[in-house]
């Protein structure tokens, strides 16, 4: 399953980047990540809890950082469900591109999901994708016109 999208963001394209690959920052902007342990400066563990449709997820995550430069930035992730079998795999790019005084962040996330989470269906996964993708780019430029003020 392939999600994408894109947002714009009023700040330049290196504070935008500053702000998504510092994994303090970062994990801030994610709704339910918490508990991010750096293993070295590539790989990171993590865990994530969300609600997709009547059902509620935890996972144990580990990320890669595949690339990471100002105008893109790369990551594998794997994460393994507690209390349920599956498995979500994922390769993640966001691009970053200046346009006049903002930014414009375009995301692509190739996912599989196995188990339970799999069977959910590709529109409930979307639906909530797009719902976290608003809740990371309100989070994002509030974090951004905090630092600009």
């Amino acid at each position: 399953m392939n999600v994408s999208g894109e947002f714009t963001v009023k700040a330049p394209r290196e504070a935008v980047f500053e702000t998504i690959r510092d994994p303090k920052s970062f994990i801030a902007l994610v709704d339910g990540l918490h508990d991010l342990k750096e293993i070295d400066p590539t790989h990171y563990e993590a865990v994530f809890e969300t609600k997709i449709a009547y059902m509620k997820f935890r996972f144990n995550v580990s990320v890669e950082v595949t690339k990471l430069e100002i105008g893109e930035i790369g990551a594998k992730v794997e994460g393994t469900p507690l209390g349920i079998v599956g498995r979500l795999t994922a390769i993640a790019t966001t691009k970053l591109d200046q346009t006049g005084d903002e930014t414009k962040v375009t995301y692509s996330v190739d996912a599989t999901l196995a188990g339970k989470l799999g069977s959910m269906g590709q529109p409930v996964l979307r639906s909530k994708a797009k719902d976290m993708e608003k809740e990371f780019s309100k989070r994002l430029r509030e974090r951004l016109a905090q630092a600009t003020s």
